[in-house]
Protein backbone atom coordinates (compact mmCIF):
# COMPACT_ATOMS: atom_id res chain seq x y z
CA UNK A 1 0.00 0.00 0.00
CA UNK A 2 1.16 3.52 -0.67
CA UNK A 3 1.64 6.16 2.00
CA UNK A 4 3.35 9.47 2.66
CA UNK A 5 6.71 9.98 4.36
CA UNK A 6 6.46 12.95 6.66
CA UNK A 7 9.60 15.08 6.55
CA UNK A 8 10.39 18.24 8.46
CA UNK A 9 9.74 20.49 5.49
CA UNK A 10 7.12 18.74 3.41
CA UNK A 11 5.43 15.48 2.60
CA UNK A 12 7.33 13.64 -0.08
CA UNK A 13 6.04 11.23 -2.68
CA UNK A 14 4.29 7.94 -1.98
CA UNK A 15 6.29 5.02 -0.57
CA UNK A 16 5.91 1.79 1.38
CA UNK A 17 6.85 1.96 5.05
CA UNK A 18 6.17 0.37 8.38
CA UNK A 19 2.91 1.25 10.15
CA UNK A 20 4.55 3.71 12.53
CA UNK A 21 6.05 5.83 9.73
CA UNK A 22 2.87 6.21 7.67
CA UNK A 23 0.82 9.37 7.49
CA UNK A 24 -2.44 8.91 5.60
CA UNK A 25 -4.23 11.74 3.89
CA UNK A 26 -7.64 11.30 5.54
CA UNK A 27 -10.94 12.28 3.95
CA UNK A 28 -12.40 15.38 5.57
CA UNK A 29 -15.95 16.48 6.23
CA UNK A 30 -16.74 18.23 2.94
CA UNK A 31 -15.34 15.55 0.68
CA UNK A 32 -17.19 12.84 2.63
CA UNK A 33 -20.40 14.89 2.59
CA UNK A 34 -20.03 15.37 -1.16
CA UNK A 35 -19.52 11.64 -1.65
CA UNK A 36 -22.66 10.91 0.37
CA UNK A 37 -24.60 13.48 -1.68
CA UNK A 38 -23.53 11.70 -4.88
CA UNK A 39 -24.55 8.36 -3.40
CA UNK A 40 -27.86 9.88 -2.37
CA UNK A 41 -28.56 10.62 -6.05
CA UNK A 42 -28.39 6.85 -6.65
CA UNK A 43 -30.55 6.23 -3.59
CA UNK A 44 -33.13 8.77 -4.85
CA UNK A 45 -33.25 7.04 -8.25
CA UNK A 46 -33.80 3.70 -6.52
CA UNK A 47 -36.54 5.20 -4.30
CA UNK A 48 -38.23 6.71 -7.35
CA UNK A 49 -38.22 3.30 -9.05
CA UNK A 50 -39.72 1.64 -5.94
CA UNK A 51 -42.36 4.36 -5.69
CA UNK A 52 -43.33 3.99 -9.35
CA UNK A 53 -43.53 0.22 -8.94
CA UNK A 54 -45.81 0.61 -5.93
CA UNK A 55 -48.01 3.10 -7.77
CA UNK A 56 -48.38 0.64 -10.63
CA UNK A 57 -49.02 -2.35 -8.34
CA UNK A 58 -51.47 -0.33 -6.29
CA UNK A 59 -53.66 0.26 -9.34
CA UNK A 60 -53.88 -3.52 -9.83
CA UNK A 61 -53.95 -4.96 -6.31
CA UNK A 62 -54.29 -2.15 -3.74
CA UNK A 63 -50.96 -3.16 -2.15
CA UNK A 64 -50.60 0.10 -0.22
CA UNK A 65 -53.64 -0.70 1.88
CA UNK A 66 -52.33 -4.17 2.68
CA UNK A 67 -48.67 -3.24 3.26
CA UNK A 68 -48.93 0.12 4.98
CA UNK A 69 -52.18 0.11 6.98
CA UNK A 70 -50.62 -1.77 9.89
CA UNK A 71 -47.86 -0.14 11.96
CA UNK A 72 -45.53 -3.16 12.16
CA UNK A 73 -46.10 -4.37 8.61
CA UNK A 74 -45.55 -0.87 7.23
CA UNK A 75 -42.30 -0.37 9.12
CA UNK A 76 -41.04 -3.81 8.13
CA UNK A 77 -41.92 -3.19 4.47
CA UNK A 78 -40.15 0.17 4.47
CA UNK A 79 -37.08 -1.31 6.16
CA UNK A 80 -36.86 -4.21 3.71
CA UNK A 81 -37.44 -2.05 0.62
CA UNK A 82 -35.47 1.05 1.61
CA UNK A 83 -32.99 0.59 4.45
CA UNK A 84 -31.78 -2.93 3.68
CA UNK A 85 -30.88 -2.26 0.01
CA UNK A 86 -29.11 1.00 0.93
CA UNK A 87 -27.23 -0.71 3.75
CA UNK A 88 -26.16 -3.56 1.47
CA UNK A 89 -25.09 -1.13 -1.27
CA UNK A 90 -22.74 0.67 1.13
CA UNK A 91 -21.41 -2.50 2.79
CA UNK A 92 -20.82 -4.38 -0.48
CA UNK A 93 -19.17 -1.39 -2.17
CA UNK A 94 -16.90 -0.57 0.78
CA UNK A 95 -15.76 -4.18 1.17
CA UNK A 96 -15.20 -4.63 -2.58
CA UNK A 97 -11.93 -4.17 -4.45
CA UNK A 98 -13.01 -0.54 -5.06
CA UNK A 99 -13.15 0.07 -1.28
CA UNK A 100 -15.90 2.62 -1.64
CA UNK A 101 -19.29 3.52 -3.00
CA UNK A 102 -19.78 5.25 -6.33
CA UNK A 103 -19.77 8.65 -4.60
CA UNK A 104 -16.57 7.92 -2.68
CA UNK A 105 -14.83 6.69 -5.82
CA UNK A 106 -15.89 9.80 -7.76
CA UNK A 107 -14.32 11.99 -5.08
CA UNK A 108 -11.18 9.90 -4.63
CA UNK A 109 -12.02 8.36 -1.26
CA UNK A 110 -11.77 4.80 -0.03
CA UNK A 111 -12.62 2.97 3.18
CA UNK A 112 -9.68 1.07 4.64
CA UNK A 113 -8.26 -0.59 7.71
CA UNK A 114 -5.16 0.65 9.57
CA UNK A 115 -2.92 -0.70 6.80
CA UNK A 116 -4.93 0.95 4.03
CA UNK A 117 -6.23 -2.44 2.93
CA UNK A 118 -9.75 -3.48 2.02
CA UNK A 119 -12.08 -4.22 4.92
CA UNK A 120 -14.15 -7.38 5.22
CA UNK A 121 -17.85 -7.46 4.41
CA UNK A 122 -18.61 -8.06 8.11
CA UNK A 123 -16.69 -4.96 9.14
CA UNK A 124 -18.28 -2.90 6.35
CA UNK A 125 -21.72 -4.13 7.42
CA UNK A 126 -21.04 -3.22 11.07
CA UNK A 127 -19.74 0.21 10.00
CA UNK A 128 -22.85 0.93 7.98
CA UNK A 129 -25.28 -0.49 10.54
CA UNK A 130 -23.85 2.05 12.99
CA UNK A 131 -23.81 4.82 10.37
CA UNK A 132 -27.46 4.31 9.43
CA UNK A 133 -28.89 4.16 12.97
CA UNK A 134 -30.02 7.83 12.73
CA UNK A 135 -31.45 7.17 9.24
CA UNK A 136 -33.53 4.18 10.37
CA UNK A 137 -34.55 5.82 13.64
CA UNK A 138 -35.80 8.91 11.80
CA UNK A 139 -37.75 6.72 9.34
CA UNK A 140 -39.29 4.84 12.25
CA UNK A 141 -40.25 8.09 13.98
CA UNK A 142 -41.76 9.56 10.82
CA UNK A 143 -43.76 6.36 10.37
CA UNK A 144 -44.88 6.47 14.01
CA UNK A 145 -46.27 10.00 13.61
CA UNK A 146 -49.04 8.50 11.50
CA UNK A 147 -50.18 6.27 14.39
CA UNK A 148 -49.31 8.49 17.35
CA UNK A 149 -51.72 10.07 19.76
CA UNK A 150 -51.14 13.49 21.28
CA UNK A 151 -49.76 11.92 24.48
CA UNK A 152 -47.07 10.01 22.55
CA UNK A 153 -45.83 13.07 20.66
CA UNK A 154 -43.28 13.91 23.37
CA UNK A 155 -41.65 10.51 22.89
CA UNK A 156 -41.32 11.22 19.17
CA UNK A 157 -39.73 14.59 19.98
CA UNK A 158 -37.18 12.85 22.20
CA UNK A 159 -36.54 10.36 19.40
CA UNK A 160 -35.78 13.14 16.92
CA UNK A 161 -33.54 14.81 19.50
CA UNK A 162 -31.61 11.52 19.70
CA UNK A 163 -31.31 11.42 15.89
CA UNK A 164 -29.81 14.93 15.83
CA UNK A 165 -27.54 14.10 18.76
CA UNK A 166 -26.17 11.01 16.97
CA UNK A 167 -25.58 12.97 13.77
CA UNK A 168 -23.94 15.78 15.72
CA UNK A 169 -21.64 13.41 17.62
CA UNK A 170 -20.51 11.81 14.35
CA UNK A 171 -19.83 15.19 12.71
CA UNK A 172 -18.02 16.45 15.82
CA UNK A 173 -15.88 13.31 15.98
CA UNK A 174 -15.05 13.70 12.28
CA UNK A 175 -13.91 17.31 12.52
CA UNK A 176 -12.17 17.00 15.90
CA UNK A 177 -10.31 13.75 15.27
CA UNK A 178 -6.98 14.18 13.45
CA UNK A 179 -7.61 10.94 11.56
CA UNK A 180 -11.05 12.22 10.50
CA UNK A 181 -12.89 9.24 11.96
CA UNK A 182 -16.56 9.36 12.84
CA UNK A 183 -17.83 7.51 15.88
CA UNK A 184 -18.71 4.47 13.76
CA UNK A 185 -15.23 4.54 12.16
CA UNK A 186 -13.67 4.57 15.63
CA UNK A 187 -15.84 1.69 16.82
CA UNK A 188 -15.03 -0.61 13.89
CA UNK A 189 -11.48 0.71 13.34
CA UNK A 190 -11.89 1.99 9.78
CA UNK A 191 -10.51 5.04 8.01
CA UNK A 192 -11.63 7.04 5.00
CA UNK A 193 -8.54 7.88 2.97
CA UNK A 194 -8.01 10.32 0.10
CA UNK A 195 -6.57 8.55 -2.91
CA UNK A 196 -5.78 11.74 -4.81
Amino acid sequence: MKCWIKTRLRQSSYCSLTKDDRVWNYGGFWRRAGAFALDYVLIAIYLLAVTLLFLFLNTLFDVNQWLFSDRIRGQLTASLLVTLPVLLYFALAESSAWQGTWGKRRLGLKVADIDGDRISFGRALARNLLKFIPWELSHTLIWEIRFTSQTDSMLISYGFALVYLLIGVNILALVMNKKRQTLYDLLVKTYVINQR
